[in-house]
């Protein structure tokens, strides 16, 4: 290494070093900080004589940016002021500064970035507003009417296409000697000023107006360069772009896709339109007739160039005006380029014809198109990549390029002519038009938006084998396949000289209307992202191409930069300077194909050459040459090449001047060092051209680096150079340049191994028998894993690199703050490197990789620089796959290198510390599990076994064994040979050729000592075997304990499916006694190869899991001691029906038992109560069409061992009858009542299934029959008949109903006297008592309280029951994700429920209040068990009393199952609460204890005794809670039964209402006194007139009104009594407040109201009322009421109008 001495420092003096024309000195302010001399520190010099020594430059803050113009520099602080130096005409001033000069303009702003070009300036503001200044003769400051800007100036960039237009908010800019570029925060480009460098659809210059580049719409963007007169772009893609791109269907000279096709919404438009960016299309000529003809092999004729053809040089050349382009392109694109000059026409310009003027292609080729790229799958791509990679032959003769001509067969070049002609402005015009076309939509196959690797495995054939160009797909991963070093492998990924010949391709133009810039991007070769609108047509197209997504892609591409970009130019091209192979000029940018691959990470452009460095540390360069610039020796100018570098010479830093290229680069130590690349600058300043006109032809190491500090960074422009560089403050600073310099190095020599070394193996055909399939995938997999490791390395090397260069803020570095990024990529990494190496994997792979690298494998050896000579090659191979690995050591020896740069007690020292155990931790176990897999390699080397293939699993590491008889089964025989081998996922018992496996999942070891077995043994439980094990020491057996301990605790902490689970361990770090694990039995039995997945405790299923048959069987549910137990889903197919049967809800013991639900596979659904996997209790039976279209029916009641025994109803509907009675073993037994839809209605004696025995028949018509049956409406005795006008037949009947009936009796026709006497029967006579119904049910709810039956168990015990109930429930709900998700308030309310309530002693009136609320909350809760009761109560009440049995024969019996229903409910809630009175009671309450909210609840119930308190009843404890859930079909029956006389009443009304008020009161006896004179109307008095209609009483009308709304009969009295208050307050206002009533005046206003209100069903309410009234409530003043509501009913309908 060389060493040099440090010069001294001294304040700058241009006059010995700088050109006249830049005069300047430099000094430090006198009041500079001694601290920000430490960091961003400028040094100065020219050229590259051994004795330059740089100066100095010194400001009050440390420098964070450079930039340098020719003459001129921009400096910009970390405080974000920007100083100026250097010679600026601009600024109008007699003479220059002496020094940097603060930009005063720009003094209220913070700057974040600065750049200069030749002679103009840019800065750009925290809030992304630039400001621009200098010269402007061509627009490049963007500010019309000046040549000059003297100081900086705001320039907006407005976005015109959205409305209203905004302000676009800009990332950065860039300066050129004509045009600036700038990148907005949604990385789109904008140009202005001069010059096709703009890639502006234009040919009007300057542009004052900044204007977005087109042709990068969609492209993510993410840095920007300009040259004099050329410019590049870094474009971020999604996926590595693709090599082998099929080539039909293109333009012939730019490569893009001859079609576009249009999404509208309802139709797609394909055009043909294309717009070449070259402008011409040029083929190859003929002759060859040039100076400097090239050799043939780098001239390549085009198989379908055409031979004919003129274009006019004005396309180009009035756009990019050269002076010198004609010379130099005729010259230089001879020697390079193997295209034909467009010739002129006779008439000066090209005659330019299209080859269609159809939007639209030929229709032939359309189809071709559509089914070809419909039909490509991946299939056919590796069969095509198989036979050599062979393409399809072009069809450029049916698809032709738009621009081509048949004309000429020579190139030449004229002198511009001074104008353009018609045809050259239309035809400018029309690529203009064609150019900004949205094309929205491709028709080619393109990955998903969110990967970030590429989805294709194309491939290409090398010497008969196969070479993977982008990736090896495996198990997901994806292997990325490096191009340099491919000459080694006999590859050649990227040839020099055939580029240079090389047309370059281009992608198609995309503009996606979308927010987000980066959402729309898609550079891919020939692809486009889809738009939204057309997405569902590619669905089907993306999964035939497969897209893989990576684990970590959003991570990587939101953490750390993009590897996946493209280098894009355009502008002029007469040096090269483009890289696209010729001398030509770009209109539109292009992308530079030869770099796609190449990771590029920055770009910069000098005056007329350019320079990309790469990820792995590689400098591209292209362009002029003439003064050593590109740094390369014989090399073509026009296409990038790798500058000449020597050997371990990393590059991370670029810069380019006007004749030089700088490079900061890693050298032998972690300083970094300087490389200069072109023109020497004279050391004299006598001369007024301090050129010297020699220049280098390499790069020069410039020996003062080594003396400035750590640089961070470098500049150049014109003739100088900047270098910004770091002190090493407290070893911070070369720390970081150590960790920096380490990650590069290692993505290299990772980059290396890639190509050099897995890249030939993959590529040989052997390689898969050589290691065969299962080591082959191993093999891939590991290879996939080791290039996502790569690529996250070349990742993070970048992000070191930029933390570097921006600001140095600990918190920011990735490596810390993101360690489960890179912890998860190296152990995703170690995993498969294990599994090769168990398999044999490295063993197999040693001849493949002796016949590739040679028998010592040198090439191995240098790339892991081991030291080691007699290594073998077998070691060499597995070293190097390990090597990776070994990176972390040095990560973490850096990491606590660094937080020794920090106090010990600062937050940043805490942050790196703890990130550093990590790696550490994380180091320790990838040499374990090294080692564990060199040791189960080794023990299958030497495993003698005959079952090895079937016990060696990837995967499987070895623990322990016992070949030396350390453990021995208990009661073995005296010849058995038993071996446990403990593997880190199976325990296996081996004897002689078998071999028991037992999963460690679900294995429990427990020490035993007791006198049969000794104190040495082990007791193993397994879900099918327990058996016990000897040691033969206690040293032994303890061994054997922990080791099996440890291996269940590591198996368990991955959990299912490779998860991680915290399992609950016990205090001795015993592993868990209950766990989850999945498991198949073997054994005969009822669990034979079924697989149970979920809880286990010792070796039974116990709590929740899933058990799953090999027929389709499968149970979901909880467990007991290995039983099904609890609540569970449980199916099985039907064989018979090939349908699958299901049954969800309770077991016991393995049996279905509790509520649940059955689906039959014949269709029929059962809900219910189930005993012993039978119906047992009360359920419902639902038989739809799937079992028989003739039996549809339901059927809800009592069932006993799986059969109908019992009270229950059945509504058949296809005979439509409704059954409601008893039944015995499935069939009609006892009493019953059966109605039809037509209005028949039967009650009697039912036997076996039929109407047998006494019965009553009633006809709709009022006809009855009462008598003997024999079958279903078949008479057979005697009986009597009666008829509805009172006639009766009495005698023997014989015959069916409906169909004539046999005769002999009496017929008697009464006198009208004894026809009153007569007592014709009724429904109901014969019909099951009301409390015999629904006994099953209360039973249920009974047994759910734990009482065997009513009122017989234990009060606490019922409130732990229900406590349980609620609890399960809830818990339940949860495991089983119902939809009907419980609301927030449901939840507090079921929460509340819990709390069993605390009633000691007498219920008083506070306890009676809470008692009440308790109550309702309940029945509002199906999961309670009175929440359950009443919910099934209201089911089976509507299900008998609606539909056919809506009847008015029914009203009678069901009134009295409401009433029955309250005294069983009312008797539960005494048990429940045994402090409450009996039915009838009272409860005294004091004036204290009533509150509004209790007269809220049911202020009726008061006792109208002197004495205050609630009468307690089953009426008003439990109706209100009952009855609104009943009300609809109850009051339907009502309406029913009064049908007649309501009709009557409602005519009346209908009548009566026709009159005016006083007409009406008048009409009903009403004094004249008590006619209202005057109401009030919003309170204004008006005059009650004889023409008033519905005024008077208003308030009381509308009043009783309400009792229509009111549910329980409590609230219907309460409007009643309301009504008549209202009534008698009108009176009193009328008459005085001492007025009181006497009932003949109260009658006929009352009688007034009720005929205003209009109550529809008035007759059906008061009947409802008294039906369900509590008797004590019918007496005194409100059943006075009542009584008056019900005279006035009647009155009604014997009131007659006159």
């Amino acid at each position: 290494m060389l060493l040099f001495s440090r010069p001294f420092e001294r304040k700058i003096n241009f006059e010995e070093c700088l050109p006249s024309s830049l005069h300047q000195l430099f000094s430090s302010s006198s009041g500079e900080e001694e601290g920000s001399r430490e960091k961003g520190v400028l040094y100065r010099w020219q050229g590259y004589f051994c004795r330059v020594t740089p100066e100095r430059l010194l400001l009050s803050r440390p420098v964070l940016h450079a930039a340098l113009g020719t003459l001129h520099g921009l400096l910009l602080t970390e405080d974000g002021h920007v100083y100026n130096f250097g010679e600026q005409p601009w600024k109008r001033v007699e003479s220059q500064p002496a020094g940097p000069v603060i930009e005063s303009a720009l003094s209220g702003q913070r700057v974040i970035s600065v750049s200069a070009g030749s002679y103009h300036c840019s800065a750009v503001t925290e809030d992304g507003l630039i400001h621009m200044w200098g010269e402007n003769s061509h627009g490049q400051c963007g500010v019309s009417g000046m040549d000059q800007v003297p100081s900086p100036t705001p320039v907006n960039v407005v976005d015109g296409e959205i409305h209203p237009p905004q302000l676009v908010q800009v990332l950065n800019v860039a300066c050129g000697a004509q045009h600036t570029l700038a990148l907005s925060r949604k990385h789109e480009v904008w140009a202005w000023g001069s010059g096709c460098q703009l890639g502006l659809v234009t040919n009007i210059f300057p542009v004052w107006k900044p204007q977005k580049v087109e042709h990068l719409v969609g492209r993510y963007v993410v840095q920007i360069a300009c040259g004099g007169f050329h410019s590049l772009a870094l474009v971020q893609i999604l996926s590595p772009p693709e090599d082998s791109q099929q080539a039909w269907d293109r333009c012939g000279q730019c490569k893009q896709s001859l079609y576009t096709m249009t999404d509208k919404d309802d139709h797609v438009v394909i055009s043909d339109e294309h717009y070449c960016p070259l402008g011409v299309e040029l083929t190859d000529s003929k002759e060859g007739r040039r100076s400097g003809q090239s050799s043939p092999a780098q001239t390549p004729q085009s198989k379908n160039s055409s031979p004919h053809f003129e274009v006019s040089p004005l396309t180009l050349k009035n756009i990019c005006e050269d002076p010198g382009f004609s010379v130099r392109s005729q010259q230089n694109t001879t020697s390079q380029e193997s295209q034909p000059v467009p010739a002129l026409s006779e008439t000066g310009h090209a005659r330019l014809r299209r080859t269609k003027s159809n939007p639209y292609p030929d229709e032939q080729a359309l189809t071709d198109y559509l089914k070809r790229i419909s039909d490509q799958t991946l299939a056919e791509q590796a069969e095509a990549a198989s036979l050599g990679g062979s393409h399809p032959p072009s069809r450029q003769s049916s698809l032709t390029c738009p621009f081509r001509s048949d004309q000429s067969d020579e190139l030449t070049l004229r002198p511009s002519s001074p104008a353009l002609s018609r045809t050259d402005i239309r035809y400018r015009q029309r690529c203009a038009s064609d150019t900004v076309t949205d094309r929205k939509h491709s028709l080619h196959l393109i990955p998903t938006l969110d990967s970030t690797s590429d989805d294709s495995s194309l491939h290409s054939s090398v010497d008969g084998g196969v070479c993977i160009s982008d990736h090896v797909v495996s198990n997901g991963c994806l292997f990325e396949s490096c191009e340099e070093g491919g000459e080694a492998a006999g590859m050649d990924f990227c040839p020099a000289d055939p580029l240079q010949v090389k047309k370059s391709t281009s992608l198609m133009d995309i503009t996606l209307e979308d927010a987000e810039a980066r959402n729309r991007r898609g550079s891919l070769p020939g692809f486009s992202p889809v738009s939204p609108s057309g997405s569902h047509r590619t669905n089907h197209l993306r999964a035939v191409v497969g897209a893989r997504t990576t684990t970590t892609t959003s991570e990587c591409r939101n953490l750390l930069p993009s590897l996946y970009t493209e280098v894009w130019s355009w502008g002029r091209g007469q040096e090269g300077q483009l890289g696209h192979g010729d001398y030509l000029p770009r209109l539109q940018p292009l992308c530079i194909k030869s770099l796609s691959k190449k990771e590029v990470v920055k770009i910069t452009a000098g005056a007329n050459h350019s320079l990309a460095l790469t990820a792995q540390c590689q400098v591209y360069s292209w362009g002029s040459d003439k003064f050593g610039q590109l740094g390369r020796i014989n090399a073509p100018s026009t296409v990038p090449n790798l500058a000449m570098i020597s050997e371990g010479i990393r590059v991370w830093d670029v810069a380019a001047g006007q004749t030089h290229t700088l490079l900061l680069a890693d050298g032998d130590c972690y300083q970094p060092i300087l490389y200069y690349s072109g023109e020497q600058v004279l050391e004299s300043t006598d001369s007024a051209h301090p050129l010297s006109g020699t220049y280098t032809q390499t790069p020069t190491l410039l020996p003062f680096c080594m003396n400035i500090g750590y640089v961070s960074k470098v500049f150049g422009g014109g003739l100088n150079c900047l270098a910004l560089a770091d002190q090493n403050a407290m070893g911070f600073i070369a720390t970081i340049h150590e960790l920096a310099s380490a990650e590069r190095k290692f993505y290299c020599t990772l980059s290396k191994v890639k190509s050099e070394i897995l890249s030939p193996l993959l590529a040989r055909a052997s390689l898969a028998l050589s290691l065969g399939q299962s080591s082959m995938l191993l093999f891939q997999e590991m290879a996939g894993s080791f290039s996502k490791l790569c690529h996250l390395t070349g990742q993070h090397s970048v992000s070191l690199t930029n933390f570097l260069q921006r600001g140095k803020v600990i918190k920011t570095l990735v490596l810390i703050k993101n360690t489960d990024l890179f912890m998860d990529t190296y152990k995703e990494y170690c995993d498969p490197v294990g599994n090769f190496l168990v398999m044999g994997g490295f063993q197999s792979l040693l001849k493949p990789s002796q016949e590739c690298f040679g028998k010592k494998l040198e090439l191995i050896q240098t790339l892991l620089e081991s030291k080691e000579k007699n290594a073998s090659p077998y070691d060499l191979l597995v070293n190097l796959f390990y090597m990776p690995l070994q990176h972390l050591h040095g990560y973490n020896r850096l990491l606590l290198k660094l937080a020794h740069c920090f106090e010990v007690n600062t937050e940043e020292y805490d942050w790196i510390q703890n990130g550093c155990s990590k790696y550490e931790a994380l180091a320790c176990l990838v040499s374990k599990q090294r080692r564990a897999a060199e040791a189960t390699f080794n023990f299958w080397k030497n495993f003698k076994g005959k079952n090895s293939e079937s016990l060696r699993k990837p995967s499987r590491r070895l623990v322990c064994e016992s070949s030396n008889k350390a453990l021995t089964l208990q009661n073995a025989g005296r010849f058995s040979a038993s071996w446990f081998i403990l593997f880190s996922d199976v325990l296996v018992h081996a004897q002689f050729s078998s071999h028991y496996v037992y999963p460690l999942a679900t294995l429990w070891v427990e020490p035993i000592s007791d006198e049969s077995v000794g104190q040495h043994g082990l007791k193993l439980t397994t879900p099918e075997d327990n058996f016990v094990v000897l040691a033969t020491s206690p040293l032994e057996k303890g061994k054997w304990l922990r080791a099996i301990n440890q291996a269940i605790e590591d198996v368990l902490a991955l959990g299912l499916n490779g998860r991680t689970r915290v399992s609950r361990s016990s205090q001795k770090g015993d592993p868990p006694v209950s766990r989850t694990s999945t498991y198949t039995f073997s054994k005969e039995g009822r669990l034979k190869d079924a697989t149970y997945e979920g809880r286990w405790v010792s070796g039974k299923p116990h709590g929740k899991g899933t058990l799953k048959w090999p027929e389709g069987t499968v149970y979901c549910g909880t467990f007991k001691n290995g039983l099904e137990d609890g609540f569970g889903d449980f199916m099985s197919p039907n064989t018979t029906l090939n349908k699958f049967e299901r049954y969800q809800g309770h077991w016991k013991e393995g049996k279905i038992h509790g509520f649940g639900t059955f689906w039959y596979a014949s269709g029929e659904v059962y809900e219910g109560s189930f005993r012993d996997n039978m119906c047992h209790g009360h359920g419902m039976l639902r038989s739809g069409k799937l079992a028989s279209p003739s039996s549809s029916s339901v059927f809800v009641g009592q069932w006993v061992q799986g059969k109908r025994t019992g009270y229950g109803v059945c509504d058949d509907f296809s005979r439509g009858e409704k059954y409601m009675g008893m039944w015995l073993d499935d069939q009609r037994h006892g009493v019953g009542v059966v109605i039809t839809q037509f209005g028949m209605y039967y009650e009697g004696i039912f036997c076996n299934n039929k109407m047998m025995g006494n019965g009553t028949l009633l006809c709709d018509d009022d006809t009855v029959f009462e008598g003997e049956f024999l079958e279903d409406w078949t008479l057979c005795g005697k009986g009597v008949l009666f008829m509805p006008n009172g006639d009766s037949l009495d005698g023997v009947f014989d015959g069916h109903w409906g169909a004539g009936l046999r005769v002999a009796g009496t017929f008697t026709k009464p006198f009208e006297a004894l026809r009153r006497e007569r007592k014709i029967p009724v429904a109901g006579q014969h019909a099951v008592p009301a409390e015999e119904k629904w006994k099953a049910v209360f039973d249920e709810c009974w047994s759910r309280l734990g009482c065997e039956g009513p009122g017989e168990g234990v009060h606490e015990k019922a409130w732990e029951n229900i406590a349980i109930a609620l609890t399960a429930r809830h818990r339940q709900q949860r495991y089983t994700s119902d939809p009907e998700e419980l609301s927030r308030s449901q939840t507090k309310m079921l929460e509340s429920l819990e709390v069993i309530p605390q009633h000691v002693g007498p219920v008083t009136a506070d306890s009676y209040n809470s008692i009440r609320r308790y109550l309702l909350k309940a029945c509002d809760t199906p999961h309670h068990p009175l929440g359950w009761l009443l919910e099934t109560l209201v089911t089976v009440y509507r299900m008998t009393y609606v539909g056919v049995g809506s009847n008015r024969r029914f009203l009678q019996q069901a009134v009295e199952e409401i009433q029955s229903y309250l005294t069983r409910i009312f008797k539960i809630v005494r048990f429940l609460f045994p402090g409450l009175p009996e039915d009838g009671g009272f409860i005294l309450d004091s004036s204290s204890s009533s509150d509004e909210g209790t007269e809220s609840l049911n202020s009726s119930t008061h006792s109208e005794t002197p004495q205050q308190g609630w009468l307690v009843s089953s009426s008003s404890l439990i109706l209100p809670v009952l009855l609104p859930r009943l009300y609809p079909p109850l009051f339907t029956l009502y309406t029913l039964e009064k049908e007649r006389e309501e009709e009557v009443y409602w005519n009346c009304v209908l009548r009566l209402n026709k009159q005016p008020d006083l007409a009406l009161l008048a009409f009903l006896g009403v004094q004249q006194k008590f006619c209202p004179v005057s109401i009030s109307v919003l309170g204004e008095k008006k005059q009650v007139l004889p023409c008033t209609k519905d005024a008077c009483f208003a308030t009381a009308v509308e009043t009783l009104q309400q009792i229509s709304t009111a549910f329980t009969p409590s609230d219907k009295l309460q409007v009643i009594q309301l009504t008549f208050e209202e009534i008698t307050q009108d009176m009193q206002a009328l008459l005085g407040q001492d007025f009181l009533w006497c009932m003949d005046d109260l009658f006929p206003i009352f009688l007034y109201v009720v005929l205003r209100a209009r109550i529809r069903n008035l007759g059906s309410e008061v009947s409802l009322i008294e039906d369900l009234t509590d008797p004590s409530l019918q007496l005194g003043q409100l059943g006075f009421m009542l009584t008056t509501l019900k005279a006035c009913y009647n009155q009604i309908q014997l009131e007659k109008t006159t």
